[in-house]
């Protein structure tokens, strides 16, 4: 039986071929082999949402998903949020500016999980925020810098889209 499977994926714009144990997660290929250690491994049960990254688009738990499962697939990571220029995110601004992090331990993912939600819903009601939220926990705040964080970014990036 194969222990090994060699996988191409894109990472932040860059195209990675790897051989890879057939039973190593995501977050340890991400953090271990690219030494992308910006996705945080955390509760390692899909709980907390520490390691959350965007596979394909979508927000997946890395720490569920095996490295394997992202054979031909579009990964952007926490590092691959910021332009080509080194220009942050404007969730990433929208964080800083609105006190939505603390040991920032928890923040890779609750920015990838808030990028899908406002490439979903540009417009998304407070309790809307917080229900796409919900699956990220933070051991820090209360919260509401962080929902504070999201709408802000949301109303910016509406600002922006009309210039």
């Amino acid at each position: 039986m194969a222990r090994d499977q060699t996988i191409t994926c894109k990472v932040n714009g860059r195209t990675y071929e790897k051989s890879v144990p057939v039973r190593q997660s995501l977050a340890d290929f991400l953090r271990d082999t690219l030494s992308l250690t910006g996705t945080h491994l955390g509760c390692e049960h899909g709980v907390c949402g520490a390691c959350t990254v965007s596979l394909n688009g979508r927000s997946v738990r890395s720490c569920l998903t095996l490295a394997v499962q992202a054979d031909e697939t579009d990964i952007v990571t926490i590092e691959g949020l910021r332009s080509e220029s080194g220009e942050w995110h404007q969730i990433q601004k929208s964080f800083h500016e609105n006190f939505g992090l603390q040991c920032g331990y928890c923040t890779p993912g609750f920015l990838i999980t808030a990028i899908e939600l406002l490439e979903e819903n540009p417009d998304p009601t407070e309790n809307e925020v917080r229900e796409a939220l919900s699956g990220n926990i933070c051991r820090c705040s209360g919260y509401s810098a962080i929902v504070t964080a999201v709408m802000a970014a949301a109303r910016d990036m509406r600002e922006l889209q009309k210039k």
